[in-house]
């Protein structure tokens, strides 16, 4: 049970999530439409979203989140036949986009010559990433704006990632012209991201479509990109989803001052607070959970976070990813 009063609260003046109905959907679009940034689910984490053919307004992402200026983002698109208006998508590519959208899967593909989209959004690269995503209400949005969508995750560079609207409220209420309340969402990580190389497939984020799945889609073998790979995507920064407290992994006891992030059936006693990712070890259900529980742990006060193993296979990939990441160093983004 938390102990401590949560820490964060909504600036004043700030954007309040509203539900996600036609009407909200459509002011959200207008809002986009004016360069303004909007806050909406996905199935993966809320998305922080602007006019992916507008530099200005894509410049409005990187400063709200305080991104570095090398650090691409995701668009978003209605479909397959859209997102392949900006990017070459062929060959392996291709049958990756088929077997994987919509849904949370993003293909880092060359931009075509003629691209509309923003230069921002590629970071400067000939590539972009590029999405079809599945949430209803991300669907709607798309059509009622009827044009591409650059959406990192709705919060500050290199902190938590949102799973729920009042998380994108509490961190970039201010900074947003509305929040698209979805409810929490069905994922709870970030998509998976991949780029084709030589003959192979470079997951570069992992997230809920596993390595196998992928192999199996496009017959190519899968690799890692490595520590000392570019930056070709979002979520290969080594310090990222980080709380303010530090945070401590594969702990199998948690000391008296330390917030305890659970996971499996069999939890030490002794730690501050506890939160279970999956009593059960599901790693679906860890997989939901671990953002919104990291937050709450976080918000709570805690100064150290220890955080217990969790298996190195399907979810627990990209769980693992984001727990390294939100325990490295500050200076290693």
């Amino acid at each position: 049970m938390l102990i401590k009063a949560n820490s964060m609260t909504s600036p004043r003046n700030s954007a309040r999530p509203v539900p996600a109905d036609d009407a909200a959907i459509r002011a959200a679009a207008a809002h986009l439409a004016t360069g303004e940034l909007v806050a909406f689910p996905t199935e993966t984490v809320y998305g922080l979203g602007a006019d992916a053919t507008s530099d200005a307004a894509v410049a409005k992402i990187y400063a709200a989140k305080g991104r570095p200026s090398f650090n691409p983002l995701i668009v978003h698109c209605a479909d397959m036949e859209t997102a392949r208006r900006f990017a070459v998508i062929e060959g392996p590519a291709l049958d990756l986009a088929r077997a994987f959208w919509p849904g949370p899967f993003t293909l880092v593909a060359p931009r075509h010559a003629d691209c509309p989209l923003a230069p921002r959004v590629s970071a400067g690269l000939a590539t972009v990433a590029i999405r079809v995503p599945r949430h209803p209400v991300a669907q709607a949005l798309l059509a009622a704006f009827n044009g591409p969508i650059a959406a990192p995750s709705a919060n500050r560079s290199g902190r938590i990632s949102p799973t729920r609207a009042e998380h994108v409220a509490a961190e970039l209420g201010g900074k947003v012209a509305m929040i698209l309340d979805g409810g929490p969402c069905e994922k709870g990580l970030e998509s998976t991201i991949v780029g084709i190389h030589d003959g192979r497939v470079e997951l570069l984020r992992p997230g809920s479509i596993t390595p196998d799945a992928i192999a199996a889609a496009c017959g190519l073998p899968v690799v890692g990109s490595g520590p000392e790979a570019a930056i070709t995507a979002p979520g290969q920064l080594a310090s990222h989803y980080a709380p303010r407290a530090r945070l401590r992994l594969n702990a199998v006891r948690a000391a008296p001052h330390e917030a305890l992030l659970a996971f499996g059936p069999n939890v030490p006693e002794g730690a501050a607070a506890v939160l279970n990712l999956s009593p059960t070890g599901d790693l679906e259900e860890a997989a939901r959970n671990l953002f919104a529980m990291l937050r709450r742990l976080d918000d709570a006060g805690y100064d150290a976070i220890a955080a217990m193993p969790v298996p190195e296979e399907g979810a627990g990939i990209a769980i693992n990813d984001r727990l390294r990441r939100a325990a490295a160093p500050r200076d290693a983004a």
